[in-house]
């Protein structure tokens, strides 16, 4: 088995100038949750629920210490008309690790700070589209 450390991890999000930017080192966690929705299809006379799959669904959440350079990042792509591409490897980038790919909305970025400690920020991601799974 191929298991591997949380910390080297990779996430990477478009720039404001659409460029795929790693901003690994800005971030602590990812969140990757993809789902698939059932469909009912039971008729008269089952005797038991009946589901067809649906169609797959995705967000993502990231968090970390506040820095200005992903605060630019996270800035333009809240709510920006354009999906943002996404590229995330849980393992890390070396060759022929999983990575998944696509393109996401930005519809959450909050900032907290506190006098006890670090600021950080926090961002969650809606994928549209299919995500493609790959490696490096």
């Amino acid at each position: 088995m191929a298991f591997g450390h949380g910390s080297k991890a990779v996430f990477k999000l478009d720039d404001s100038g659409g460029t795929l930017t790693d901003i690994s080192a800005y971030v602590t966690s990812v969140g990757f949750s993809p789902k698939a929705d059932t469909v009912e299809v039971s008729t008269l006379g089952d005797t038991a629920k009946d589901y067809i799959a649906g169609l797959k669904d995705a967000t993502i959440s990231i968090e970390g210490p506040f820095d200005p350079t992903v605060d630019a990042i996270m800035n333009a792509a809240l709510g920006a008309s354009a999906t943002k591409s996404f590229e995330y490897g849980p393992q890390g980038s070396t060759t022929g690790n999983v990575k998944y790919t696509g393109e996401a909305i930005c519809t959450g970025y909050e900032i907290s700070t506190g006098m006890d400690g670090a600021g950080t920020f926090s961002a969650e991601l809606q994928v549209t589209g299919a995500i493609t799974r790959g490696t490096y």
